[in-house]
């Protein structure tokens, strides 16, 4: 069905569903026609077909929020979910490690996409969340797709605006070619203070059973002089996870954690013990 305009009904409902976002997870109908450019009584319509089917769902209070019937058809076929399975066992276990925020990024457009995080209570700062965002010149986890990611993605990054968070951010062409060089040569990216000053990002590449790079297994930590202690806690980790995807010629699943990173200790306890809220 294609209204007069010329717009599918499919293209309004993706914009509905667009007008969402993690910090506005609630709308009202009068909100999503705004932000759509919808009448209100399109909107209306839509929004309440939209419920009938259970994409979305009504609060008491009249306000739309997305349904759990889009989240369970999204998961059903979702080559995620067996990317996110695989790297969960040892993300815990990092986890275990470092007590601070562990991540798992995969590249989406020109940004990284967070397809799971574990965190603490009193975890370092991030700004990290599931099914969040980052550019990809500013991240951990998005200097390892971007460096490992096609020529015409980077180049397209390097010709573009580079947000800068910090004074540490590479926010220059030639600044982030150079830390894109240093990835691909050291396997890992090392981001102290790219996003936050108080934060150190450090991140993996983790390939399928071809050797392709597909996610990135990040942590956040504070940003102090115990951080290189963590490097080997990731790359250790990540390179489970590819194992466990088939890199190397292992396509089996081991559920338990690698033995290899269970036995890594962090030379400075601090990180663990830091009480930087989040």
């Amino acid at each position: 069905m294609r209204p007069q305009n010329g717009e599918s009904v499919l293209a309004r409902a993706v914009r509905i569903f667009e007008a969402f976002t993690p910090e506005e997870s609630a709308l009202t109908v009068s909100e999503i026609s705004r932000r759509t450019g919808l009448h209100v009584a399109t909107a209306s319509r839509l929004v309440a077909e939209l419920v009938s089917y259970g994409f979305l769902t009504r609060d008491d209070d009249r306000r739309v929020r997305i349904g759990m019937r889009l989240w369970e058809l999204a998961t059903r076929a979702s080559p995620s979910l067996s990317l996110r399975n695989a790297a969960m066992p040892f993300m815990e276990g990092v986890h275990d490690v470092v007590g601070h925020h562990v991540q798992l990024g995969v590249l989406d457009g020109d940004e990284v996409l967070f397809l799971e995080r574990l965190t603490a209570p009193e975890a370092v700062i991030n700004y990290t969340r599931i099914a969040g965002r980052l550019p990809l010149h500013a991240s951990s986890s998005g200097l390892v797709l971007l460096a490992h990611g096609p020529a015409d993605l980077r180049e397209r990054v390097l010709d573009g605006p580079l947000d800068r968070y910090t004074p540490d951010t590479p926010a220059t062409a030639a600044r982030l070619r150079a830390v894109l060089a240093e990835v691909r040569r050291q396997g890992y990216a090392y981001c102290p203070g790219y996003v936050h000053p108080d934060a150190l990002g450090i991140a993996a590449p983790v390939r399928d059973a071809r050797g392709d790079v597909v996610a990135a297994l990040a942590v956040i930590v504070p940003n102090e002089a115990g951080g290189p202690s963590v490097v080997p806690v990731v790359r250790t980790a990540a390179r489970g996870v590819s194992r466990a995807l088939g890199a190397g010629g292992s396509s089996s699943l081991n559920p338990h954690l690698n033995p290899s990173l269970k036995d890594l200790s962090l030379k400075d306890s601090s990180l663990k013990d830091s009480s930087l809220t989040d």
